[in-house]
């Protein structure tokens, strides 16, 4: 099941990015950058993050978000083991669809050079540019309504 995430989902959701092997990051490595509960609860309430989760079971496995600022996809993790079931895709398109409800028509992103996600981003329409760090692919997508 799809659904919006809530601000009591982010321990989950935590765990869910924490677990991941690609593209991993820790709490620390997060609050580094400024990414925190409490950073991304308030870019939620604010309406600036869109935030949805997968579950299973009654547990989180997978969640997307969105920036309408800057129309990126802000993150799209699995936990390891409930890979290809569908909810990378489902959010994916979901995330996608609010983007255009915030006006937007092209999103970007950005992930590991060569890892699965890149090759899923690819397969999902997203193409590859030119811009990005080292060691990332800087990914632009046409949004359609």
């Amino acid at each position: 099941m799809i659904r919006t995430a809530r601000a009591d989902d982010l321990p989950a959701i935590t765990h869910v990015r924490i677990s991941v092997v690609e593209n991993h990051m820790s709490v620390a490595q997060m609050a580094e950058r400024g990414i925190t509960p409490a950073s991304t609860a308030a870019a939620m309430a604010a309406g600036d993050l869109g935030a949805w989760v997968a579950e299973e079971d009654g547990e989180i496995v997978a969640f997307a978000m969105a920036d309408r600022r800057d129309a990126s996809i802000f993150a799209l993790f699995t936990l390891p083991g409930r890979e290809g079931r569908g909810y990378g895709s489902a959010l994916l398109a979901r995330a996608e669809a609010w983007l255009v409800e915030m006006g937007h028509r092209e999103a970007w992103l950005t992930t590991a050079t060569g890892s699965r996600a890149a090759a899923f981003y690819a397969l999902k329409g997203w193409r590859m540019t030119e811009e990005g760090d080292p060691g990332d692919t800087f990914f632009r997508k046409t949004l359609t309504g």
